[in-house]
Formats: C-alpha cells, structure tokens, sequence
C-alpha cells in the first residue's frame, strides 16, 4: 500500500494531507508557502512544518511516503515552482509534482468529471475541464494585473473608491472603516500605505467592504456588485473556451469572497445565466489539499491534461 502526501499552498496558509491508497491518515496546516509573498525562508519553514506534523499525526515516516503533489498559488511561475519542489523534497525523498492550485482544488471539487470551478479568496481564477479533457482557465495572473472580484481586488477597489470620495469631500462608512482599519487619520496617508512597498494586505479589507455594504454604503455595495460580474466574467469565458454554444455546464464557486458575501453570489449567479441559463450553479468548500492528494494518488495514471 502507497502512502502520499497532499498540499494546498497559498500565500496565507498551507494545508497537508497525507494518507495511502484509501483513507486520509493525518493533515496539519501552517502558514502561506507562496514564495513571491512570504520569501523562500518563510516557505521553507512552513512547507516542512506542515509535512512534519501531517507525518507526525497519521503516524507515518516522510521517507516512506511515495509521491507528492502541490498545489500551489502562482505556480505560473516556473522559478517559485522549482523552489517548493526542492524544498518538499529536502525532507520527503520523494516524486514531487507542484500544479496550479486550482488543478487540485478542481480534482477536489470534480474529481475525474468535467465543469468549473471559480475560486475567489485572497486571489481568484476560473478552471474548467470538459468531457473531452481540454481545459480552460481564466484570470489568476497576480493582484497588480488580475484576480477580478478577489479579496485582494474588493480592497484595492475600496481604497480607489474611499480615496475618490475624500477627493468629492463626501463622508463615507467605507472610507471611515479604512481609516480605522490602517489607524491613519487623513486621505494622504490612506494614498501613502496604499502606495507603500511591500504594500498593504488589501485582502484584509473585505471584511470592511462587506460591513459597509450592509449599513447601506452605496459605494461599497457597488464594489462587490463589480466583484460577482467580475467572477462570472471569468466563468462566462471559460465555458465558451470548453463549450461554446451550450448553456448546460456544471459550476462551483468556492472561496471566502463567495463564503462571506451573499450579494457577490447572487449577483454572479445572475450575471452567468444571463449568457448560460442552464448553467448548476452550487456552492461549498473545497477541500484543495485532499484535492492533491488524490492527484497523488493517481499519479503516472492521470490522463495530460490539453488547455485550449
């Protein structure tokens, strides 16, 4: 019986499984591995802290373990790829496969099915696989450039909407919830951290954004009604890259944007059946790490993946 190792590594946390052929035997999860944002040192100690403790609570030896997968946030990046890669294998001597993590997270929600999958959490992107096995994905390439309707993109369009209703000399619940968030009293140090290097966690501002939304905060609301058309946007593009002309396709949102925001979800919904009437649309948690893990599993017999 094999035993294989799962990983969901983001830029905030990481999550490990590790189990044999059957079951899952023991999991542990730490803090992000994404190398752009937390550094090579800080991947490191992560990465091996949580294989160290999924090991350790499944009972099992890391050098008996036969493969390894990792899903990894930003693994379009080829050098950050081959950083986990020669930091997993520092203690797993092991195969080490590093993929996308909307590829696990895709395994974990579909399995060997076809459909897609929007994911917004800090970042966000849409991957789809068809019955053909050609795939499609759609956003995802960094904050700066992309992640439409993120976190991370709701609290950039927050500090861009505050800072434009100081400019109007306008009082807002959002521009006050960001000041108290960054403890700053004026416009110009809210343009200050917002300019800074490194710069802010705007991710973290999506709480803000949502309690201004519900005490009726217009511009608030309006920034997650662009964030679920945003979302759907990219859904809309990956089915007609992998179904064009029918409307009947499977979709799973995930993420804490759509876990915390019932407007960001309605207003997706309604944007996609708007061009895919028939699409199922469900929502829940996807466990990404078991998602690996599975991929692990199948290893060398996984059908290659072909993206159109």
């Amino acid at each position: 019986m094999g035993l294989y190792i799962g990983i969901d590594g983001g830029g905030t946390k990481t999550d490990c499984v590790v189990g044999d052929d059957h079951a899952v035997l023991g999991r542990a999860t730490t803090g992000g591995c994404k190398v752009t944002r937390v550094g090579e040192a800080e991947a490191r100690a992560n990465l091996q802290k949580a294989i160290a403790e999924a090991c350790r609570a499944g009972r099992v030896e890391p050098r008996g373990v036969s493969r390894v997968c990792v899903g990894l946030a930003g693994a379009s990046d080829t050098d950050s790829c081959q950083v986990v890669q020669r930091i997993v294998a520092e203690v797993v001597p092991a195969s080490v496969e590093v993929v996308g993590d909307m590829v696990v997270a895709f395994e974990a929600a579909f399995r060997e099915g076809a459909g897609v999958l929007v994911s917004a959490g800090t970042g966000s992107i849409a991957y789809g696989r068809n019955e053909r096995g050609e795939t499609a994905r759609a956003g995802g390439w960094g904050p700066v450039v992309s992640d439409e309707g993120s976190g991370d993109w709701i609290g950039r369009a927050a500090v861009a909407a505050a800072l434009r209703a100081f400019d109007a000399g306008t009082t807002t619940a959002l521009a006050a919830g960001i000041l108290n968030a960054w403890q700053v009293a004026t416009r110009d140090d809210v343009a200050r951290m917002a300019n800074s290097h490194p710069p802010p966690d705007f991710a973290a501002l999506f709480p803000i954004a949502l309690t201004a939304a519900d005490r009726g905060d217009a511009l608030a609301r309006d920034i997650l009604i662009r964030a679920g058309t945003e979302l759907a946007q990219l859904a809309r593009i990956v089915s007609r890259r992998l179904w064009p002309g029918q409307s009947a396709v499977r979709v799973r949102i995930c993420g804490g944007v759509f876990m915390n925001s019932f407007c960001v979800q309605q207003v997706f919904e309604n944007s996609l059946r708007a061009e895919r009437p028939d699409a199922a649309v469900t929502f829940g948690m996807v466990d990404a790490a078991a998602g690996a893990l599975a991929y692990a599993r199948r290893g060398a017999t996984r059908p290659a993946a072909i993206m159109v």
